[in-house]
């Protein structure tokens, strides 16, 4: 029950912090909840990802003529569709299983909270065990934000969860909110045949890129029958029918949109409640926590990670975070990572791709 590390979860952050610090030489327990992989590998990055391919490849095949090739009758089984993303996370949640045993790390199952005196806490059914550390690294991720005016029910008003996993697909849906998560998924439902209006409360859809980016998507949307309102806001929706009445603040007054679901895709919130953070003391600011340039937290010993961190929430951040981390612990000398320097991707189509500043910003 006593370790050099143990990681409290087991996401792209968790999962190579645990193995590099196995590799290290040092004794590693990683605590999951769920499922190995955490939401990236088992309903965010990945799962979306085959989605998107399904989308592109049925695309491919409506517009084959343009390539001199004759296709009859092509149609796009959803279910099928959406069977063949669980599947892909699936085999990659076993393939981290593999990777961790290979490694010699050792799963812990159960619900992690951080205790005073170097301790973790592992709930499972019911019953609580006490596992020891000399150093305890946070990874504990992120999960959908919600609104106070757009609570998610799961049913009509659902987050990237529900979305990557809905029986049949809708006919009509409004997807609020225009990052990552938002394009994306206006993406592959358009390209299912679902008629998407996208709603964003700033000037611009994707509003962390380039004005030039954002612009060019715009039209790319448009023209393949995305309706897009900017400058717009949800204040509220009527999920007392059989469908969806969402009234939309826009630019030009409000309006009522009928829908047959809402997706809610406005951003996340970091996992730091009821993990043991106010008891042992550790510094929070902003629902984030606060940590040095090799991830201290105020409390020697304790140590944070990936989408808990006001640092950009993108997998590969959490890994290299987690990487220089386990070096220091391991008494390397890693180099900090420099965050003006981290390549991003949107997988819509046309795909997205930046690094650094935005000229706005640069200005």
């Amino acid at each position: 029950m006593n370790y050099d590390v143990i990681v409290l979860g087991s996401g792209p952050g968790g999962y190579v912090t645990a193995i590099r610090a196995s590799q290290l030489g040092l004794k590693v327990a990683v605590v999951e909840k769920e499922s190995l992989g955490g939401i990236c590998l088992n309903w965010g990055c990945i799962p979306t990802k085959a989605l998107l391919k399904s989308a592109q490849v049925f695309e491919y095949i409506n517009h084959a003529e343009d390539f001199g090739i004759i296709v009859k009758e092509a149609n796009a089984d959803f279910s099928n569709i959406i069977k063949r993303s669980r599947d892909v996370a699936d085999g990659m949640s076993k393939g981290i299983a593999f990777l961790l045993k290979k490694n010699k790390v050792e799963v812990i199952n159960g619900y992690g909270k951080i205790k005073k005196g170097n301790k973790v806490s592992v709930t499972t059914n019911g019953k609580s065990s006490d596992y020891t550390a000399k150093h305890i690294i946070i990874a504990t991720g992120a999960r959908s934000r919600e609104l106070p005016n757009l609570p998610q029910d799961g049913k009509k008003v659902i987050g990237y969860r529900e979305a990557l996993n809905l029986p049949t697909a809708p006919k009509k849906m409004v997807i609020v909110g225009s990052g990552a998560i938002g394009v994306e998924f206006a993406y592959f439902y358009n390209a299912m045949g679902v008629d998407i209006t996208l709603v964003e409360f700033l000037p611009n859809i994707v509003p962390v890129e380039d004005i030039d980016i954002s612009k060019q998507l715009q039209r790319s949307f448009k023209k393949s029958g995305i309706k897009i309102l900017t400058k717009s806001s949800v204040e509220k929706v009527d999920t007392s029918g059989t469908g969806c009445k969402v009234l939309v603040k826009t630019k030009k007054g409000e309006e009522t949109i009928d829908c047959d679901l809402v997706l809610s895709a406005v951003g996340i919130s970091a996992n730091i409640e009821n993990i043991g953070l106010e008891e042992v003391g550790i510094k929070t600011d902003k629902g984030k926590i606060l940590v040095d340039d090799y991830y201290n937290t105020n409390l020697k010993g304790y140590y944070a990670i990936g989408d808990v961190l006001s640092t950009q929430a993108l997998a590969h951040v959490a890994s290299a975070e987690g990487i220089i981390c386990v070096e220091k612990i391991a008494g390397q000398n890693p180099e900090p990572i420099d965050y003006g320097n981290i390549p991003g991707c949107t997988y819509t189509s046309p795909e997205i791709a930046s690094v650094g500043m935005t000229e706005v910003a640069a200005k």
